[in-house]
């Protein structure tokens, strides 16, 4: 089955002038017996932001995997920094925000918050790459670092 063609408004976020935002709500499935969102369970939420910023900007997982870019390649996260400090609740309707911080070679590093309304909870820095199908790195295509680089202009 492929990715569909026309995507509901708000359901992958929005781009903004810093890069990505996206909303999301807490369920049961992402807490521990209390609650509070499991440990484990932000990475996921880091993870849909910044598949929702790749998708919003054109690069989709499903056609890199098919090879649509001359070769089949993949995303790795190569190093991730987390800082927990405060939880989110079941319940909880959080925002996911992504910017790029520096796109070297192959390599992208990129910098998530987790927040609830302007309550900072969560904050990573992530570091990935691409990789062809041999597990080498491949090089970013020009466009991507341009559709990846922040826009000009005050903070939204």
């Amino acid at each position: 089955m492929s990715a569909p063609d026309h995507i509901p408004p708000g359901l992958s976020g929005e781009l903004t002038t810093f890069g990505h935002r996206l909303m999301a709500r807490v369920y049961y499935a992402d807490t521990d017996f209390s609650g509070v969102v499991y440990h484990g369970r932000y990475l996921e939420f880091f993870e849909r932001g910044r598949s929702d910023f790749l998708r919003l900007v054109g690069v989709h997982h499903t056609q890199l995997a098919a090879g649509e870019q001359g070769e089949k390649i993949v995303w790795v996260v190569r190093r991730m920094e987390i800082d927990f400090r405060k939880p989110a609740r079941i319940d909880d309707i959080l925002t996911v925000e992504t910017r790029t911080l520096e796109v070297s070679g192959a390599r992208i590093t990129m910098a998530q918050q987790l927040k609830r309304d302007d309550d900072l909870l969560v904050e990573a820095r992530v570091e990935a790459a691409i990789i062809g199908e041999n597990g080498r790195p491949r090089r970013f295509p020009k466009d991507w670092i341009a559709a990846f680089m922040p826009t000009p202009g005050p903070k939204s």
